[in-house]
């Protein structure tokens, strides 16, 4: 067996087109959507992440600002910033990039974007609607896995093992994995004898950024195998999961990179569509 490929970049594009049919629409009754992204500090990653968010808006016919602070911005510098742009009915998408320095709190910012303009799904208030089934922006790296998930099938009755519980990706996708009728187990570090249970699932999501952590003796085959890991070895960007042994197990597979990646930015520009839609009374 030789897994099929679920290329995030093809599907990526597919997802875009589709988008940018609808924001043309809005743009025909006056409205366009806008993205600001603020970044804090000039750490080359970050920077390069936020120019190609930028860049992905205004491909597909949004507008899109990028605030750059200086690095030793204070925090409540930050905030006013922060507030200015929830006061923008101009702005419908507020994305503040992380990580920030260590003078300003993460947890402050993420309570002070406007939920109904948060579009990275954070805020503990978007969080909590995911969790009792309200209307609400789903986190966007969770969100893309769902869509990738999507193009292999049905979900209802497989179980999935996801590998990881940050409220960024590992938490957030167990709810939606459920919400799909799936059956999850959700690990961690703590986790006792993790890669001898994988055998047992139908699916596997890897979000430890732990180069080499499952190869393809410890899948079950047949396995949907989606790898969000993203560590840097040699130069190389690499997964949690060893692709070549892994490929040759699985059903499907997402590669690294090229995987979840580009559905991560898809999501966000998703989401600013909704928020445009949502803050002007569109469903």
């Amino acid at each position: 067996m030789t897994a099929q490929l679920l290329n995030g970049k093809e599907i990526a594009k597919d997802y875009r087109a589709g988008l940018q049919a609808e924001v043309e629409k809005l743009k025909e009754n006056g409205m366009t959507p806008n993205l600001t992204v603020v970044i804090v500090g000039d750490d080359g990653a970050s920077l390069s992440y936020v120019r190609s968010k930028n860049k992905a808006a205004e491909k597909i016919g949004m507008t899109s600002d990028i605030v750059h602070l200086d690095g030793d911005t204070s925090e409540a510098d930050l905030l006013a910033e922060i507030e200015r742009l929830n006061n923008d009915e101009k702005v419908h998408g507020i994305l503040v990039q992380v990580p920030l320095p260590k003078q300003i709190s993460e947890d402050k910012v993420l309570e002070a974007i406007a939920p109904e303009k948060d579009v990275d799904g954070f805020s503990p208030v978007n969080i909590g609607r995911l969790y009792t089934g309200q209307r609400t922006f789903k986190p966007c790296t969770p969100l893309g896995i769902m869509e990738l998930l999507k193009h292999t099938g049905s979900l209802e009755g497989k179980t999935v093992a996801v590998i990881g519980r940050s409220h960024i990706v590992g938490q957030p996708v167990a709810k939606l994995l459920t919400n799909e009728n799936a059956t999850v187990t959700l690990m961690h570090s703590r986790t006792k004898n993790m890669v001898d249970q994988l055998k047992n699932f139908d699916v596997v999501v890897s979000a430890v950024g732990k180069p080499g952590l499952i190869t393809g003796d410890d899948l079950k085959e047949g396995a949907i195998v989606i790898d969000v890991g993203n560590t840097v070895v040699d130069g190389k960007l690499v997964g949690d999961v060893d692709f070549e042994s892994a490929e040759k197990v699985a059903s499907w597979i997402t590669p690294v990179p090229g995987g979840v990646g580009p559905l991560t930015i898809t999501m966000v520009l998703n989401n600013t569509l909704l928020a445009a839609k949502w803050n002007n009374g569109l469903e």
